[in-house]
This record gives structure tokens, C-alpha cells and sequence, in this order.
């Protein structure tokens, strides 16, 4: 019972190294590859955005649309359970969690954009807890514009 099993360490490997070479690696050098520096949004751009681009998964999402749709995903999920609570089910809140599934990870996709990351980074999250600091670090950076298209066609013009 003191001993490491190799599950121990299996379980150690899958849930610390593994996010760790996803973690470290830099995002890739250059222009970032996933379009122009997007605009700084209020609460009501943010959500018309998150509804607008209900599967749009290419493109930039910037820190206020993201966090500005997560507090209004946030303030409707409040909403719905009381509603719930009242009615008796949890009919209510599971349509709103299926409806806002998708436009939830095309926002994600396009934030990592933002800074020059993958969407599919977002699996992160599943190798709690490395990955999912990490995530909630990485939305929470600034947009990386290091060596944007715009930026670069300025100088040589």
C-alpha cells in the first residue's frame, strides 16, 4: 500500500506530463496564421457576435467578446436553473446547455486563436488540473499581433 504501482505513474504521466508538451511548446513563430486582430467588444457586441458566429470556428475572438459571452452564459445558466428549480425538471436548462454547445466551441476556437494557438487545445481541459490552468491562463493573454499581416505590410510600404 506505500508503493507506486505503474498505474500510479501511468495516472502521473497521462495527467501531468502529457498536458505539460502541449503546455510548453511556443506558439508558432510569425504572423499570426489566423487573421486580423479582432475588435474590442461590450457586453451586447459580445453576445450578438457569440449568436451570430453560432459555428464559425475560423477567425479571432477577442478577451472582452470571451469573457463578456461567459458572464451572459453565465447570468442565463443562473436563470434557467431558477426556472428549473420552479417547474420541477431540468428540462429548461438542458435545451439552453445543447443550444449553446456549438457556439460555445467556435468562441473558444476563435480565442485561442487569438493568440496564435489551436482550437483543438481546448481537449486541454479533460487533464485536469495542468490543462485546465493552463486554458484559463491562456484566455485570459492578450491577443498576439507579434508580427501580424498589417504590421508587416506597414513597414514594407
Amino acid at each position: 500500500m506505500g508503493s507506486f504501482s505503474i498505474w500510479h505513474w501511468l495516472i502521473i504521466l497521462v495527467l501531468i506530463a502529457l498536458p505539460l508538451v502541449f503546455v510548453l511548446r511556443a506558439a508558432p513563430a510569425g504572423a499570426n496564421r489566423f487573421g486580423d486582430t479582432p475588435p474590442s467588444m461590450n457586453l451586447g457586441e459580445a453576445v450578438s457576435s457569440f449568436f451570430k458566429n453560432y459555428a464559425n470556428f475560423s477567425g479571432r475572438a477577442s478577451r472582452s467578446e470571451f469573457w463578456y459571452t461567459y458572464l451572459f452564459i453565465f447570468i442565463v445558466g443562473v436563470i434557467m436553473i431558477v426556472i428549473d428549480a420552479v417547474a420541477g425538471n431540468e428540462i429548461i436548462s438542458s435545451i439552453w446547455n445543447l443550444a449553446i454547445l456549438v457556439p460555445t466551441l467556435a468562441m473558444t476556437t476563435r480565442r485561442l486563436h487569438d493568440i496564435n494557438r489551436s482550437g483543438w487545445h481546448q481537449l486541454l481541459a479533460g487533464l485536469f488540473p495542468v490543462g485546465t490552468i493552463a486554458l484559463l491562463i491562456w484566455y485570459c493573454r492578450k491577443s498576439d499581433d507579434t508580427g501580424s499581416l498589417n504590421e508587416i505590410q506597414r513597414v514594407f510600404t
